[in-house]
């Protein structure tokens, strides 16, 4: 098989050396005959502005059939560099574009008419092809940098919370560098690894999986795309349904990213430097009890216990220091974590050459105590060039980022600000070392225990593509792009023996993990497009080659003779728990596109993808997947005119087809064996199964587009509904045959459907005033359709056909024991313990609404954006009962017990067996829903006149928010979180900066 794709790559960099053979040389006769005729270079400037004689700042001005341009001033002037036959195009969003010859004129002056509709003007990636609002027969959200590279983020995901119908952003903590979780119309596979979705930056794919890491991100992992730099991102598309998502395959499952990097674009030099910074802490606290009221409610318990209190059970009435009070909230989490972005950009070009060279530095803290921090640095590079005939084009990006990352180790300090009583001792001597005496005299360890151990974290990103194309004649373009990642991570864990009680004689010890991730993937392409009277055709048909490696590496190193040893090997007594893992993962395809509209009213796309990979076993390695797409626009219908100007626009739009899924671990068809503990002997640890194939995802949407008042405003309603089936599962086995299960497709089939509607308005537009609104709203629904024999499978325990995948099962609250006062919970069957068979009560913990709500408002020189994210869930509270050193919201006494709804306050066992039961019943039940401030950011443009005293081309000064505000009846932290009352992962951030361009 290897020598099969080596032969395969060798066939394509032939054809594009004769190709570029062929190029050459028709460029060599075409300079000899176009020497003489070649057009002279001159200066040409001038002023853009708008139908009311006001400057229009930003316009590109670019020369046609070049990627050469410029963009105009705050006062709409340019200045550029042109062939004095040439023309320049000007082209602005908002505005309808104008071509003007040169003609040998030096000065040329424009006037725009402005266009309320756009639809025609935005360009959206739809991954192998470009297309426009208007034109788009799939489903497919959009975010610019506008709304993203002000955002006080690591990972470009967390900016798009709120922003996307049909998106979920679930930021994975406050520590910076974790990973998001981000779901596309819901989770489609029974297993958490197979629902990410798929990452394109620049055309080349990334892998999604967050990287293992042992510090405090712990579960979550981290994020594969913390080393971008958000400055220099460009849009994000989201690709949903099959329509857009068809065309990659088995990649396209759960949907698709892509990620666009930006591109210089001006004639001549400039210069670009943004920098900002801020502070971000705590968002919400909790009500906890005072230490007065805390104590009386411990001697509360001992009362109705009929219990006398001693230094065992009750070491904070009888040794700690009545008086001694703590807010833990401000010591573990209190704190301030600063932020500092700083970004330069230096781009230009020529006639036929444009480039941009950027680089960017970002640092963040912690709220928690000691000095843990992140700091990214990054670079990056576009260049493009294209012959004086625009039928050879040359395209080079690369990001390369490099972060260090130190955090505390695998400590829950979250929780430990929730659950220590108020006099508890303190956790630090006045030396900063862990105060273990006064703990011990309790007989407990200092909840910090571990505090000291810290993860250093280096990682480093490699994205690079190189596209190559050639217009072999009218209509017929050749292109081929080549990619290359190289992901890089190095882990220390470092564990000092002062982090643990000195009486475990806990030896200094370090944990080393090593991850690197490196893929290349090449892609050629035909594409084909013509035009005959009202026929327009589209066509492109390519394949794909890639190969990822993965390497994972992880020891621990124990016994350092002293902390200042710890990390370096040669040091250590002895090197334990070694392994080491190597995945080799390959993948081809073919893919196709077929576009044809008719009189830009009739739209039908067919898109289809032969894939093989080598996850799968030789009788099921390859599949084929495909869509169709079709879109109507029926306000260009004559009869429709009558409605104008009330109905401007509208669009019918429909989609079905399907995807697949190979995100399953690599080699899974053969057998696996491992060494005996003895020399020389090997035991099976896992099955073979050659027939195991792909997970299938058919994906059926119909949707609806309508503009009113000349699109002054925009509505966009879909209705889909996405099937999986063919699940990829671990198939129970007897215990007969020595296996626990085998890898293997099950006939179980998850259901996603549900609502999405965007909406656009243009509420005022006027010289000196525009307001402009967007909304979106999304209904998901997720069901188990069928797994037959969910009883006799792994999942018994976990799902329950008919429901949701995320659901949590539960008891039955039945009430307080009326002769106890404690919780009591049924029992089903009658066989006096709880188990799964009691769960009879399943939750949706899935989200019934969400959505967003974004404003932006400019006047003359001031801008003003905000974005009002909003969630409709139920959610839990797990810190609600009163009695144990450990129960610590507030409790009113005044209230008579058998009244207030809550056990009685005891700390007896029976009361913490009814408190545990409890927590796993529908009584902790809550409405976790929220609306949040997310962002807020104003700005304002610096005078025209002050620019120009200091020459600066342009100048801004801005002020931020996030998560400035949170209006939910959830009781926790944070309802981000609903199903832990302890846990939260926004904070409060505030920064203020400062762009200019020279």
């Amino acid at each position: 098989m290897k020598n099969n794709y080596r032969r395969t790559i060798w066939v394509l960099l032939l054809l594009v050396a004769c190709l570029f053979f062929v190029f050459t040389q028709n460029m060599l006769a075409a300079n000899n005959m176009e020497r003489s005729s070649l057009s002279f270079q001159q200066e040409v400037s001038g002023k853009v502005t708008d139908t009311d004689g006001l400057p229009v700042s930003g316009v590109l001005v670019s020369l046609k059939n070049t990627t050469s341009g410029t963009l105009t001033s705050l006062n709409g002037t340019y200045h550029l560099i042109a062939p004095e036959d040439g023309v320049l195009v000007f082209s602005f969003l908002g505005f309808k574009t104008v071509e003007i010859p040169i003609n040998y004129k030096t000065e040329i002056n424009v006037q725009l008419e402005a266009m309320v509709s756009s639809l025609e003007e935005v360009q959206i990636n739809a991954g192998y092809y470009n297309t426009t609002r208007r034109e788009r027969t799939g489903n497919i959200s959009r975010v610019t940098a506008a709304e993203i590279e002000l955002q006080p983020v690591v990972s470009p995901l967390q900016a798009l919370q709120g922003r996307m119908a049909g998106v979920e952003v679930n930021v994975g903590g406050v520590n910076p560098g974790t990973a998001s979780i981000i779901r596309i119309r819901g989770v489609n596979s029974l297993r958490e690894e197979g629902n990410y979705p798929l990452y394109i930056i620049d055309g080349v794919p990334i892998n999604s999986t967050p990287i293992e890491t042992n510090s405090i991100i712990g579960f979550a992992g981290m994020d594969p795309l913390n080393n971008l730099n958000i400055s220099n991102i460009e849009s994000i598309e989201v690709l949903k349904d099959a329509d857009a998502t068809a065309i990659y395959g088995s990649r396209g499952a759960n949907g698709v990213i892509l990620i666009t990097t930006k591109t210089g674009k001006t004639l001549g030099t400039g210069l670009e430097a943004r920098i900002y910074t801020g502070v971000s802490t705590m968002s919400n606290r909790l009500n906890l009890m005072n230490t007065k009221d805390y104590l009386n409610v411990r001697r509360k318990a001992f009362e109705n216990d009929g219990e006398e209190p001693d230094e065992y059970n009750a070491y904070d009435l009888v040794l700690w220091d009545q008086d001694r009070y703590t807010d833990w909230q401000d010591l573990l989490f209190g704190g301030t974590a600063k932020t500092t972005s700083a970004n330069l950009v230096f781009s230009g070009g020529s006639e036929n050459t444009s480039f941009r060279v950027g680089g960017s530095y970002f640092t963040q803290g912690t709220v928690y105590p000691g000095d843990y921090n992140y700091h990214k640095i990054t670079g990056d590079m576009n260049i493009n060039h294209g012959s004086k005939d625009n039928k050879f084009n040359i395209n080079l990006s690369l990001n390369y980022g490099i972060d260090f990352n130190r955090l505390v180790g695998n400590v829950s300090l979250n929780e430990a600000a929730l659950i220590l009583p108020p006099n508890a001792p303190a956790i630090f001597n006045t030396d900063g070392s862990l105060n273990w005496e006064e703990w011990g005299a309790a007989n407990l360890d200092n909840p910090y225990k571990g505090f000291f151990n810290t993860t250093n974290t280096e990682s480093t990103n490699l994205i690079s593509n190189l596209g190559v194309s050639y217009q072999i004649f009218s209509g017929l373009k050749f292109k081929t792009t080549l990619g290359y990642t190289n992901y890089n991570s190095e882990e220390l864990f470092k564990l000092p023996g002062r982090s643990y009680n000195p009486g475990d004689n806990v030896t200094n010890q370090s944990t080393h993990l090593s991850s690197n991730r490196n893929s290349w993937i090449i892609e050629p392409q035909f594409i084909y497009e013509t035009k005959l009277n009202k026929l327009h055709i589209d066509a492109l048909i390519g394949a794909t080659l890639q190969e990822n490696k993965q390497f994972q590496q992880q020891f621990q190193a124990v016994g350092y003779a002293s902390e200042s040893l710890i990390g370096n090997i040669a040091a250590a007594k002895n090197i334990i728990n070694a392994n080491r893992t190597e995945a080799e993962y390959r993948y081809s395809a073919l893919f196709s596109r077929l576009g044809v509209n008719w009189d830009r009213k009739y739209y039908i796309n067919l898109t289809g993808r032969r894939d093989g990979s080598s996850r799968f076993g030789p009788n099921n390695r390859f599949a084929n997947f495909g869509a169709v797409g079709a879109a109507w626009i029926f306000s260009e219908e004559p009869w429709i005119e009558k409605l104008e100007p009330f109905l401007s626009f509208g669009k019918f739009r429909g989609s079905y087809g399907t995807t697949g899924n190979d995100q399953i671990g690599d080699y899974g068809f053969l057998d696996a064996y491992e060494a005996t503990v003895g020399p020389g002997g090997l035991y099976p640890t896992a099955l073979a199964n050659p027939d195991y194939s792909w997970e299938i995802n058919k994906k059926l949407e119909v949707g609806i587009e309508l503009g009113f008042i000349d699109d002054k405003i925009r509505l966009s309603l879909s209705r889909y509904r996405n099937r999986s089936s063919n699940q990829l599962v671990g198939y129970s086995l007897p215990y007969t045959t020595g296996f626990n299960s085998v890898q293997a497709n099950l006939n179980a089939t998850v259901q996603n459907s549900g609502w999405e509607l965007e909406a656009t308005s243009f509420n005022i537009n006027t010289d000196d005033f525009k307001w402009q609104t967007s909304f979106n709203i999304s209904f998901p629904k997720n069901e188990l359709l069928s797994y037959p024999n969910i009883e006799q499978s792994s999942y018994a325990n976990t799902y329950r056909v008919g429901h949701p995948l995320n659901i949590s099962l539960l008891y039955e609250y039945t009430g307080l024991d009326p002769e106890k006062g404690f919780y009591t919970v049924r029992d089903v069957n009658e066989d006096g313990s709880f188990d799964y068979q009691d769960r009879i009560i399943i939750q949706d913990q899935n989200k019934e609404f969400y959505g967003g709500i974004n404003n932006t408002f400019s006047y003359n020189n001031i801008s003003l954006q905000y974005l009002f994210e909003f969630v409709k869930q139920e959610g839990r509270i797990d810190l609600f009962d009163a009695g144990s050193p450990y129960n610590l919201f507030e409790r009113d006494l005044t209230i008579p017990e058998e009244e207030d709804g809550f056990q009685t306050i005891s700390q007896s066992y029976d009361a913490y067996e009814g408190f545990s039961y409890v927590l796993d019943t529908n009584f902790p039940k809550r409405d976790a829903s929220f609306v949040r401030l997310k962002t807020l950011s104003i700005s304002y443009s610096l005078p025209q006149k002050l620019t120009k005293e200091v020459k600066l081309k342009e100048g801004k000064i801005f002020l931020q928010g996030q998560n400035l505000l949170t209006l939910t009846p959830y009781q926790g932290l944070d309802p981000d979180l609903p199903n832990s009352t302890s846990g939260f992962r926004n904070l409060r951030t505030i920064s203020a900066g400062l762009q200019i361009n020279l």
